[in-house]
């Protein structure tokens, strides 16, 4: 009997332990699983950014009225990236009266930047797509601050290039205080630089942040910030004289972009 009982004793034991270690197996599992999931998260944001590490990440800064949206049709054009604007992305929450954009809308108005909560994570997304993947991005008006900057970091996303145009301030103002928008077509005009067709002059429309004291508060913070975001991407810096005509600008850009 005693016999039997050790027996019972040593086979529920045996019992046991081979359920503990059947559950530690499972936990490994499971742990694995989640590291793994954390692992393909963070790939799909490298890949989105560099499609799958052949498509470049580019990033196009300058302050207002530097040149960027003339440069990035260019780019386009000639390298086929995905252009990605947060200006264009807030804009369009603003017409449609989204939370985003009404929280946005108080910012813009008054001239000041958004902040970088409201669309560090709707870029993040963005960077993930599909048409990113296969193209590569063209990043324009991100990051315009250092946590953005830390941010696209953390996210383990690549930076190819960023192209910094520089103007003189009071160019600037002068190109931002002429600039006039078609609110029929989206078409962005300028009095002296680029003059409307006569038979739409009536229908333009001068932005309340195309005035020159909401343009300089703007320059004021751009000046503020785009020194703390640079270091984050020393190595792919290419800064840009951009007083120049748009093709003479373009020729620095292709001589920068061509090199990746």
């Amino acid at each position: 009997k005693a016999s039997a009982a050790c027996a019972a004793v040593l086979c529920c034991g045996g019992a046991l332990a081979a359920a503990a270690a059947a559950a530690t197996r499972r936990g490994a599992v499971a742990a694995n699983g989640a590291a793994q999931r954390r692992v393909e998260v963070a790939r799909a944001a490298r890949g989105g950014a560099r499609g799958g590490g052949d498509a470049p990440l580019v990033v196009i800064a300058g302050p207002p009225a530097a040149g960027k949206g003339t440069q990035c049709e260019k780019i386009k054009a000639k390298y086929g990236y995905v252009h990605i604007s947060t200006g264009d992305i807030l804009r369009e929450n603003v017409k449609n009266g989204t939370e985003l954009g009404l929280k946005a809308k108080g910012y813009m108005d008054s001239g000041a930047l958004v902040p970088s909560e409201l669309i560090v994570d709707l870029v993040k997304d963005r960077l993930t797509k599909d048409d990113v993947k296969e193209k590569g991005c063209l990043l324009d008006g991100f990051p315009r601050a250092p946590d953005q900057a830390q941010a696209m970091v953390d996210a383990g996303l690549e930076v190819e290039r960023v192209l910094v145009i520089k103007v003189p301030d009071d160019t600037l103002v002068e190109r931002g205080c002429g600039r006039r928008l078609d609110p029929e077509t989206g078409e962005i005009y300028h009095l002296k630089f680029k003059p409307p067709p006569a038979e739409i002059v009536d229908r333009l429309v001068h932005r309340s942040d195309d005035q020159e004291d909401k343009i300089r508060a703007r320059l004021d913070a751009y000046h503020s910030q785009i020194d703390g975001i640079l270091p984050f991407f020393k190595d792919a810096v290419v800064e840009l004289d951009g007083t120049g005509k748009p093709d003479d600008v373009f020729e620095l850009v292709t001589g920068g972009l061509d090199s990746i």
